[in-house]
């Protein structure tokens, strides 16, 4: 027989269940929960008697759920702090001295409170202004601040927005460099050194406000006039560059042309001192020579004189190209054209022997002309 099938079995099936009975009843479940519940919490029961075992039951579930609450607040205290970060610890309100490095950490919840700040991170703030100078004139400038928290608790306690002071520290800084410096220097080559000034100035207002700023570097990334007169300043600065210009020209002009004149002076001087020294030479010779000239002459006198007149002589006929030969017993010259005869030696044309050829034959013609003419007047 089927253990469903209900004749000898009393109507019962093998599990204990009433062969007339349906599904269990969800309403009576609630109401057993409801009752349970009542009884942890110090009431009764749905029917208004309590349970024998209900206390122990009750103390049970109260140490679990105490157990659960105790741990949720236990894990909830748990954090973890990277390595560029460092933890600030408020304990009622009040910050703690020690700051939490990097690592895992507990701390009791509701009582201690962390502020994770990070003191690697490269931070920028931008300012741009406009700004008077010392001579008068208006420059733009901006510039980046490049920060990093260099103090924690100062950085998080000290100061209420430490960014907002390190914006106007910055404002104020920039404006005493600027206004001690001339518009030339801010917008050319002393761009470099007003940085470095802004940022020695800025570091200082920043530890006298304990914001915990520590200034990386200050870069200007621009320095010029406003756009409103930028056409202007552009025209003065090409004049100044072709004023420089000029000036490296002239310049190299200069040291070109002294170093000549210098050059040619310095042998204008020896050339006149080589000159002097040879006039004074040849003076100091002619009057040596003529003493011992003197000497001579004292001597032989005759001879002498007609030397002088000889070599006189010569010195007049060395220069001269025509030559005049007395013939002895006649009153005719014999002109000889020696230029001539010089001018066709230095062609190749005319040699010695020519010229002796020539002064023969000229001889011999003026000889005849005389026999011939004594004959006439015979």
């Amino acid at each position: 027989m089927a253990w469903n099938d209900g004749g000898d079995s009393g109507g019962k099936d093998p599990w204990g269940n009433r062969g007339d009975q349906g599904p269990p009843d969800l309403d009576e479940a609630i109401r057993k929960l409801q009752s349970q519940l009542s009884g942890i919490f110090g009431g009764r029961g749905g029917g208004g008697r309590s349970t024998g075992g209900g206390s122990g039951l009750s103390a049970g579930i109260v140490g679990l759920i105490a157990f659960v609450l105790i741990a949720v607040y236990g894990f909830t205290g748990i954090y973890q702090i990277d390595q560029q970060e460092r933890g600030v610890i408020y304990r009622f309100g009040e910050v703690l001295t020690d700051l939490k490095g990097p690592g895992l950490h507990w701390n009791p919840s509701l009582i201690d409170e962390v502020d994770v700040v990070n003191v690697t991170q490269v931070r920028s703030h931008r300012h741009q202004s406009l700004m008077l100078t010392e001579d008068e004139n208006i420059v733009d400038v901006s510039l980046t601040v490049q920060w990093v928290v260099d103090d924690a608790i100062a950085f998080r306690v000290n100061v209420y927005n430490p960014e907002g002071s390190l914006t106007n520290a910055t404002e104020s800084a920039l404006r005493h460099v600027v206004g001690s410096a001339t518009m030339n220097e801010v917008i050319t080559d002393g761009r470099e050194a007003i940085a470095a000034e802004v940022q020695s100035r800025l570091q200082d207002y920043l530890n006298i406000y304990g914001t915990g700023i520590f200034l990386q570097k200050v870069n200007i990334d621009r320095s010029a006039p406003p756009s409103q007169v930028e056409d202007a300043f552009n025209d003065v600065q090409k004049a100044k560059e072709d004023q420089q210009r000029y000036i490296n020209q002239a310049t190299a002009y200069l040291e070109q042309v002294v170093p000549e004149a210098r050059g040619r002076a310095k042998r204008q001087v020896e050339e006149a001192n080589a000159y002097r020294d040879q006039v004074v030479a040849r003076s100091e010779g002619e009057a040596n020579r003529f003493e011992k000239l003197l000497t001579e002459y004292s001597l032989a006198k005759d001879v002498t004189r007609d030397r002088l007149y000889i070599d006189a002589m010569e010195g007049v006929f060395t220069n001269s190209s025509k030559v005049m030969v007395d013939v002895e017993g006649g009153n005719n010259l014999l002109y000889l054209p020696l230029d001539q005869l010089t001018k066709q030696r230095q062609t190749g044309r005319v040699d010695e022997t020519m010229i002796e050829n020539e002064v023969e034959r000229r001889l011999r013609e003026q000889t005849g002309n005389r026999a011939a003419n004594g004959r006439l007047r015979n």
